[in-house]
């Protein structure tokens, strides 16, 4: 492009909004991330505490697996971390792979090609961990493979790399436009000008812009009819206000708990309806993640002959409740003979006890004399 297009008249007044909304865009991403990464490390730390359970007809039973998913997965990491990464990733990817490693760890990857068949087991490729690569291909059935299947966050999330991508964009076309020369020429009695002294006045600018490209100091000759004016880097900025960050902030953190279950009470720390709250989280969201993960190991760790022999594999004190409040609703369900001892400790997460299978009654219920003659006669 020529020196002479890049100049502007002094009554056309040059646009620096691109700035502003660079800018506002980084922010939004920004806030959006945060917002993402603030769900899923609260449903990951939760996660974190899980204890997985063998059991044959209710009661705990050995297993080699045991040691590997409770306390040291691989040689970098223990469980409680090796857990919290697994659901995080599970979250934001809206699926992951564990794979066993020839020396029997499990280890989380981060990049892999699965191929799908229609009559055929699935397998899992160039899958990558770290900085190493398996040099082998991996069957369905021999890796750990949980999907999500969130289809509103993960949208959500294509939508965040699309501004991403156009922030990208958007930085590039700022930097050009920051690195340009642009100034007003003003040019006094123009109109009057002869055609050879406009062709003279032209050549004079592409002397003048020669300079400025080539030299790192430029010194030209100004002449009585041209006043040049420099507006390079004279560029105003403004910021998204605090409240209105702030405002922004819980919008998207908002947005993003709604996708996954999290009651919005829960994530701000607000008091008001807390308990219900929880109640809502505990059986709309967390339930349904367990879920999918007692699903994929218990296929794993179990064939199919153990299970219809009885052996069950669990997930305990993801779910916290505190006894105290629930002493009274305990004493009641198992006085009255309506539960046993150990279905209500399994419910809560704990290991069944001797005779607690036993049903027991301190309350008497039983049939009136009256209902079991059908009722008196008032006359009698």
């Amino acid at each position: 492009m020529r020196f002479w297009n890049w100049f502007t008249f002094r009554n056309k007044s040059p646009a620096f909004d691109d700035f502003d909304d660079l800018i506002e865009s980084a922010q939004k991403i920004y806030l959006k991330s945060l917002a993402i990464d603030k769900s899923a490390e609260l449903m990951a730390r939760l996660f974190s505490k899980a204890e997985f359970l063998f059991l044959k007809d209710g009661e705990r039973v050995f297993n080699p697996w045991s040691y590997l998913i409770n306390v040291k997965p691989n040689l970098a990491e223990g469980a409680a971390r090796f857990w919290q990464r697994v659901v995080y990733r599970l979250i934001v990817a809206n699926e992951v792979l564990i794979v066993l490693s020839d020396d029997d760890q499990l280890l989380v990857a981060d990049s892999y090609i699965r191929r799908e068949y229609a009559l055929y087991e699935e397998r899992f490729e160039s899958v990558v961990v770290k900085d190493y690569q398996f040099k082998r291909s991996f069957a369905r059935s021999d890796v750990i493979f949980i999907q999500y299947n969130n289809g509103h966050l993960d949208r959500y999330l294509g939508e965040l790399f699309d501004d991403y991508h156009k922030l990208h964009n958007r930085m590039v076309e700022s930097l050009a436009r920051n690195n340009q020369i642009r100034g007003t020429l003003n040019i006094k009695g123009a109109s009057q000008f002869t055609a050879k002294q406009t062709e003279t006045l032209k050549k004079y600018s592409e002397r003048l812009f020669t300079a400025f490209k080539d030299r790192s100091v430029a010194i030209v000759p100004m002449i009585d009819q041209v006043d040049y004016a420099e507006l390079t880097n004279k560029t105003a900025t403004a910021n998204l206000s605090v409240e209105e960050l702030k405002r922004l902030k819980y919008q998207f953190e908002d947005e993003v708990a709604n996708l996954i279950g999290i009651p919005t009470v829960l994530l701000h720390g607000d008091v008001a309806g807390i308990e219900q709250a929880r109640q809502s989280f505990v059986s709309d969201c967390l339930k349904p993640l367990i879920k999918k993960v007692v699903d994929e190991l218990t296929a794993n760790f179990i064939s199919a002959y153990d299970y219809h022999q009885g052996y069950r594999l669990e997930i305990s004190h993801v779910i916290e409740r505190d006894l105290l409040d629930l002493s009274s609703n305990i004493d009641k369900v198992v006085s009255s003979g309506a539960f046993r001892i150990n279905e209500v400790r399994h419910e809560l997460g704990y290991e069944p006890i001797e005779e607690g299978h036993q049903i027991i009654r301190t309350k008497n219920y039983e049939v009136t004399e009256t209902a079991k003659k059908g009722g008196e006669n008032e006359t009698d």
